[in-house]
């Protein structure tokens, strides 16, 4: 028979930017008795230790939704924490350029938004946007965001964990991989049982998988798309001082093909949103996991019944080939030239989730709450800009649970 080899008062599934952030604030509400359970041997090994580090800045969301509330208050909240903590981090801001005519609407509609979440924006011409960024590209008009900026997210997740563990108030347990529930308070893992008063899902790509053991959120599914960057060579590293994003297609939750400087000084271009074939699957055969047959069936489904999906597809496998990539950056920077692009090893994963019910992607985060467990699901970008601020909302959440 299993042996309890933990208990707490809260228990909090997944060790990312998001459970670590809400362990961090429930200590400041006196909460005492925290156990963070990570499947891992070290933190940081999936989205949250994998992204670019760029700090958004709230211009893409929509008013109202989880992620315009909490993106730019995330912004300032993990800017204040890297500066007490001596993280790197680079305040240049970005610009959103233009490639036609076309786009020149939906970036005054980007304009409106970030300025009704409070973010500080201009748009700019092409003499303005030549002194922000010498070589960037664009069609009359770009919006400069003032507020973005880059930090290193490995460092940050490093500083949390150190905070957490010195408090002697919370609890890591690393390699420890759930397995089930028994009753309504006790969890089954890799090592033994665990008991909890409360449960917080954070376990981001395993999110819906542990949520559908609680019986809830059935009509979703996270299906993972690859993240591929690639890199400027160093010698045209000049190119780039910050931060050179795309008017993104609104009709899906990516942002396209982008430059970003970052805290090392390294220029990197990407990343892709192309489907992938398990959680984990950042090479091409490696990490494909038994979850791949469910994958490629439910891809297969929402490519005959999504014509959005269908259409992303086909954009981003294209992707793979150097020649496609290098004309998605080009259209950005002027003098891009095919030799520029060189090879990265930095790959991520984004679980996006999917109402089932439709079959179409979910924009914002989704919190669901049964008796007492709070899950967090689509855990998106700007999910780590927004962690400290949705961790208020989920401490919010996670007190009002039975």
């Amino acid at each position: 028979m299993s042996r309890i080899i933990a208990g707490g008062e809260t228990v909090i599934c997944g060790g990312g930017i998001v459970g670590l952030t809400l362990a961090r604030e429930l200590l400041m509400r006196g909460h005492k008795d925290i156990i963070i359970i990570e499947k891992e041997q070290q933190l940081g090994k999936h989205a949250s230790g994998r992204n670019s580090g760029v700090l958004h800045a709230g211009i893409y969301y929509s008013i109202g939704s989880l992620r315009g509330r909490t993106c730019l208050a995330g912004n300032f909240l993990m800017k204040d924490y890297c500066k007490s903590k001596g993280i790197p981090l680079l305040e240049r801001g970005k610009v959103i350029v233009t490639k036609n005519e076309a786009e020149i609407e939906i970036l005054e509609t980007l304009y409106k938004r970030a300025r009704e979440n409070g973010a500080r924006v201009e748009l700019v011409d092409e003499k303005r946007l030549k002194q922000i960024e010498p070589f960037a590209k664009t069609c009359k008009h770009a919006l400069y965001s003032h507020y973005t900026a880059v930090t290193d997210s490995k460092k940050v997740l490093k500083e949390l964990y150190n905070e957490l563990i010195v408090s002697s108030k919370v609890k890591i347990l690393l390699g420890t991989r759930l397995n089930g529930i028994k009753g309504n308070q006790t969890l089954t893992t890799n090592r033994g049982l665990i008991k909890f008063g409360t449960l917080v899902n954070a376990a981001g790509a395993w999110s819906d998988e542990l949520a559908h053991i609680f019986g809830i959120g059935l009509n979703y599914r996270l299906v993972p798309f690859k993240g591929i960057y690639k890199k400027l060579r160093p010698e045209k590293s000049y190119m780039v001082r910050s931060n050179i994003y795309p008017v993104p297609d609104t009709r899906n939750p990516f942002l396209g093909v982008h430059f970003t400087r970052n805290v090392s000084d390294e220029v990197l271009i990407g990343p892709t949103a192309m489907p992938a074939l398990g959680a984990e699957n950042y090479g091409i055969l490696g990490g494909i996991d038994k979850r791949a047959p469910g994958i490629l069936l439910t891809n297969a489904i929402l490519f005959l019944r999504n014509p959005e999906f269908k259409r992303l597809s086909f954009i981003e496998v294209r992707k793979y080939k150097t020649g496609v990539f290098y004309s998605n950056a080009k259209k950005l920077v002027k003098g891009l030239e095919f030799r520029d692009i060189l090879p990265s090893q930095k790959v991520g994963i984004r679980p996006q989730l999917i109402d089932w019910n439709t079959k179409q992607l979910v924009m914002d985060f989704v919190v669901l709450k049964d008796g007492n467990s709070l899950h967090v699901l689509n855990a998106i970008s700007p999910g780590f800009t927004s962690s400290m601020s949705f961790a208020k909302i989920l401490a919010n959440e996670l007190e009002t649970l039975n």
